[in-house]
C-alpha cells in the first residue's frame, strides 16, 4: 500500500508513477484504490494498462474485499493500492475504515509518503508516530516529496532513518509544475486531460530517477494465496436469456464515474455493454437499458446543451420506458437545466430540476439509504452503503421531497433527507454504489432491462 500523511503528501504521484514506472519494465501490476475514488483509480488503470479496482471497508464486508483483492490480483506480479487521506484517517477517532485499516485486512506493507515542505528532522517524528500509533501496521520503507535540494534530503533522510529504522527509498523534488492538473480535492479526470501519456510518461521517469524501484520491490510482501472467491451474493451468474441485454453507459469527458466492479457485475449479469459519447453521438442507439455514472457535467455544460438531438433521444427513450439508472452527474444531466455563470445550459429535461453550482461541496462522504418507496430497481426495505461527492445545488424544483423514494439514514441526498427521483423506469439518485458492496444493484437493474425488454414493461 502507498499511504500520506495527509491529502496532498503525493501518494497519487507516487502510486500511479509506480505503477507506470513498474509496468514499463514489464511487469504485470493489478492496481487497487483505497475508498470511493474514481479519478485516482482511471490514472491507476492507465499506468497499469489494466482495470484498477476499489477495496473499502465501509462499503464491503471482509470477506468480499479479501475475495476481490485474491481474485483481481490473481492476474498480476505486482499488487499496488493506493491509500486515501491520511494512512490512519477515518470516519471517527478511531480510524474507522481508513487505510490502515485495509492494510491490516490485507496484511500489506506500507510505503509511506511524506510532503517535506518546509520541515527537516519533524519529518522523523511524524514517521516515528505512525509507527507508534498502531505497531500492527508494517511500514516498510518511507517516500520523501517535496525536498528543495540535496541538504534538505539528505537531513531528512539521515533523522528518518536514523530515528525509526525505516529505509527511505527515495525523494521526490519539488516538480516544476504539477504533474496532475488539480480540480476540487483531487486530480482532473484523465478523459478531461490531454497530456495523459506525456503525465505517465514523466511520472514513470520520475519514479525511475528519484526513488529505488527495485529496493520497493524487494519490501512488497508476498501474498498468499487464499482460495477465496466473492461471495455468490456479490456476484450475478450469466442469464441465459438468450442473446444478451444492450446495456448503454455514457463515457465521456463529461461522465467517467464508473467503478469497474460495476460495468463486470452488468456483464457477468449477461449484459452487452455500449459505450456512449454524450458529447458527440447524435441520439442514442437501440438499448434495453441506460446506465448514466456520475464525472464533471459542468465543465462540458455547452457541449452537452449543444448535442440536441441526443438530449431529445434520451428524453423520448425515457417516455418509452427505457429502464435508466443515474448517479449523480446522471441525475444532473436528467435535469432540466444547469445554470452557470449566469447561462443556462439546457439538458434532457426528463425531470423539471434546475441546477446550480457552488464553490464549496454540497455533500461529501459515506452514505446511507433505505429504499421506502416504490423504485424500479431496489425491493421496497432495501438498505444501501454508499457514497457522496457534489458541488451542484437543486436552483429550483417544484416536487415535494416526501415523493422521493429514498430515505438518508446517513448522508444528504437530493433534498429534505431523501433522494431518489422516479419516472417511469428510472431511478436517478446523488448517491454513488459499488455492485461487491451492494449485488442487489446489478440484479435489480439487469432484471428491470429484461423485464422491459420481454414485455414493455
Amino acid at each position: 500500500m502507498v499511504a500520506g500523511l495527509a491529502g496532498g503528501s503525493g501518494k497519487s504521484v507516487v502510486s500511479v508513477g509506480l505503477t507506470a514506472a513498474l509496468t514499463r519494465r514489464g511487469r504485470v501490476v493489478v492496481p487497487f484504490k483505497k475508498g470511493p475514488d474514481y479519478i485516482d483509480a482511471g490514472w491507476m488503470k492507465l499506468a497499469a494498462g489494466r482495470s484498477c479496482y476499489n477495496l473499502d471497508p465501509f462499503l464491503m464486508d471482509e470477506a468480499v474485499i479479501q475475495a476481490s483483492f485474491q481474485e483481481h490480483g490473481r492476474a498480476g506480479e505486482r499488487l499496488i493500492v493506493e491509500g486515501n487521506r491520511g494512512l490512519y484517517d477515518g470516519v471517527n477517532a478511531t480510524g474507522g475504515y481508513s487505510s490502515a485499516e485495509l492494510a491490516l485486512m490485507l496484511n500489506l506493507p506500507v510505503l509511506l509518503v511524506v510532503n517535506c515542505s518546509k520541515t527537516t528532522r519533524t519529518v522523523a517524528a511524524m514517521v516515528l508516530g505512525c509507527q507508534m500509533l498502531d505497531p500492527r501496521i508494517t511500514i516498510c520503507g518511507v517516500v520523501l516529496n517535496q525536498i528543495g535540494s540535496v541538504r534538505h534530503r539528505t537531513i531528512v533522510s539521515e533523522a528518518v532513518e536514523h530515528y525509526t529504522g525505516l529505509p527511505v527509498v527515495g525523494a521526490i523534488p519539488r516538480l516544476r509544475r504539477d504533474i496532475f492538473p488539480m480540480r476540487h480535492l483531487g486530480v482532473t479526470p484523465h478523459q478531461e486531460y490531454d497530456g495523459v501519456e506525456a503525465a505517465l510518461e514523466l511520472l514513470a521517469d520520475t519514479i525511475d530517477e528519484h526513488l529505488d524501484v527495485l529496493q520497493i520491490e524487494e519490501l512488497m510482501a508476498e501474498i498468499p494465496g487464499s482460495g477465496a472467491v466473492l461471495p455468490a451474493q456479490a456476484r450475478e451468474e450469466v442469464r441465459a436469456h438468450g442473446p444478451s441485454l444492450r446495456i448503454g453507459y455514457l463515457m465521456d469527458a463529461a461522465f467517467q464515474f464508473y467503478y469497474a466492479e460495476n460495468l463486470e457485475a452488468l456483464e457477468a449479469a449477461g449484459a452487452e455493454l455500449i459505450p456512449i459519447n454524450a458529447l458527440h453521438a447524435p441520439q442514442l442507439p437501440q438499448l434495453d437499458g441506460l446506465y448514466i455514472g456520475g464525472g464533471f457535467p459542468e465543465t462540458s455544460a455547452a457541449a452537452l446543451a449543444a448535442n440536441a438531438g441526443f438530449r431529445q433521444s434520451v428524453r423520448a427513450a425515457v417516455d418509452a420506458g427505457l429502464p435508466v439508472y443515474a448517479e449523480c452527474g446522471g441525475l444532473i444531466y436528467l435535469g432540466k437545466s444547469i445554470v452557470l455563470d449566469g447561462v443556462e445550459h439546457p439538458l434532457a429535461g426528463v425531470f423539471p430540476v434546475r441546477f446550480g453550482l457552488s464553490k464549496r461541496p454540497q455533500a461529501h462522504g459515506y452514505s446511507i439509504f433505505l429504499a421506502e418507496g416504490n423504485n424500479p430497481f431496489y425491493p421496497v426495505g432495501t438498505e444501501v452503503k454508499g457514497h457522496e461527492f457534489r458541488y451542484s445545488t437543486i436552483l429550483d424544483w417544484p416536487g415535494d421531497p416526501a415523493e422521493l423514494s429514498l430515505k438518508m439514514k446517513r448522508g444528504t441526498g437530493f433534498m429534505g433527507g431523501r433522494d431518489g427521483l422516479c419516472v417511469n423506469n428510472v431511478l436517478a439518485l446523488y448517491t454513488h454504489v459499488h455492485a461487491l458492496g451492494t449485488p442487489e444493484w446489478a440484479k435489480g437493474f439487469v432484471d428491470r432491462c429484461q423485464s422491459w425488454k420481454d414485455t414493455g414493461q
